[in-house]
């Protein structure tokens, strides 16, 4: 006997353990049921060089699943085998059980190469994997940090120092998701691979506070949290309110998971008051409401749900007219901002800011999966109007997708041939 009694209980409408569910995923007999399959896309902007030679002359942006998570498990890979590469330092949140990055990781400190990675212990339901990982990689030579402590480290960072013809270069990739090839298949994020020389050395300031041997830094490109991020965002956010006051155009653009800090709220609602444009995607928890006169009039949040968890983080800033993208691995929670290790980073290619808005933007058209969020805290489904097509956000930026893998394609095939003679 348990001894339970009515104040230890509570009813569920449905099923107790809906993870049972995933046994009818792959049925046969519910065909009809599934969404056809999205193989994540390969990317042919890689040239036969490899990644190094690419950032040495652009940045990559990458739209997970849409696009492939192989370039990110290939910059790792190839760090790891490179002769020129002479140290490697990166962040793990939460890994697959057959990380493809972690063996990269632990063959690069066999290979004789500086290998730091900071293994996060505190990963809700991934700590034992964690935990084996990391004494995988100290076993290999690698330096593992296990943590901050007091602090849960959330941030997405790979650092990889190279030694090329005109010296010591840094590459970086940055990312609103995990170093997770498995749930890359599922989590819509955004990965930036840059060679950028600030970020590269905000990124080695970054690694040096946190391995301990110097203070948290003031980033110049990058910003972290606890630090400097929840600043930064009440600081942008209050540039737009001031340009709305001085009667110019203002417009604030965010998507987030969560949006629960008090103190941003606040900062959106004194925005909105002055006249800034505020669209919002919340995929979960919204405590701010928009559409309250007087007070929140100027604000729409919409939330997406459809067959890929919706995850990245983005912030757009109009900055009259001179426009500002940035993309982060926190969300607008306090325990983003206060308790956890965080880093916005800033979308300067106008080709990847491009490629981020649409993807912003089209969240705001789904009349099929998105739901707008009323005054009163309700969530009402959006539905084609009379006469309005219908339009699938995820179908949509897929398809996207492959469009412009058709065109790289087709410009990648065009072949030239020099004339060697008169006559040829």
């Amino acid at each position: 006997r348990l001894s339970v009694g009515p104040e230890d209980t509570y009813r569920v409408k449905g099923p107790l353990d809906i993870r049972a569910l995933f046994a009818l995923v792959d049925l046969p007999s519910l065909e009809d049921l599934r969404d056809p399959p999205q193989k994540p896309l390969a990317s042919v902007e890689v040239p036969p060089e490899g990644m190094f030679a690419l950032l040495d002359e652009r940045d990559l942006l990458l739209h997970h699943p849409y696009e492939s998570f192989d370039p990110v498990v290939n910059f790792v890979s190839s760090a790891a085998d490179d002769p020129d590469v002479l140290a490697i330092k990166q962040t793990l949140y939460r890994t697959s059980g057959d990380s493809p990055i972690v063996k990269s990781l632990a063959r690069a400190a066999e290979n004789g190469k500086q290998v730091t990675v900071l293994v996060e212990l505190m990963a809700r339901f991934d700590e034992q994997s964690n935990i084996r990982w990391a004494r995988r990689l100290e076993e290999a030579g690698a330096h593992v940090i296990y943590g901050i402590r007091g602090y849960k480290t959330h941030a997405k960072i790979c650092l990889v120092v190279r030694r090329g013809r005109q010296g010591i270069r840094r590459y970086v990739h940055l990312g609103t998701g995990n170093y997770n090839e498995r749930t890359a298949r599922v989590y819509t994020d955004f990965g930036l691979l840059t060679a950028d020389p600030q970020i590269g050395e905000d990124a080695s300031a970054f690694f040096n506070a946190l391995t301990g041997y110097s203070d948290p830094p003031r980033l110049r490109k990058l910003a972290m949290a606890p630090t400097q991020l929840r600043a930064r965002f009440l600081k942008l956010i209050e540039r737009e309110r001031q340009r709305a006051e001085a009667g110019q155009a203002a417009e604030i653009r965010a998507k987030v998971n969560s949006l629960v800090d008090e103190e941003i709220i606040r900062a959106l609602y004194d925005a909105a008051k002055a006249g800034v444009k505020v669209r919002l995607n919340v995929r979960g928890t919204c405590c701010l409401r928009p559409g309250l006169k007087g007070v929140s009039e100027t604000i729409e949040v919409v939330s997406v749900v459809d067959r890929f968890l919706e995850h990245a983080r983005v912030f757009y800033f109009r900055n009259g007219g001179d426009e500002e993208v940035y993309l982060a691995s926190a969300d607008w929670m306090t325990r983003n901002l206060d308790k956890r290790i965080e880093l916005l980073f800033p979308v300067d290619s106008p080709e990847a800011r491009q490629k981020v808005l649409l993807a912003l933007d089209a969240s705001f058209q789904d009349n099929l999966k998105g739901r707008r969020l009323q005054a009163d805290g309700t969530y009402e489904r959006r539905r084609p109007a009379k006469g309005e097509e219908p339009f699938r956000m995820q179908l949509h930026l897929y398809r996207e997708a492959q469009r412009a893998l058709q065109r790289a394609r087709a410009v990648s095939a065009v072949a030239l041939e020099p004339l060697t003679s008169p006559g040829s």
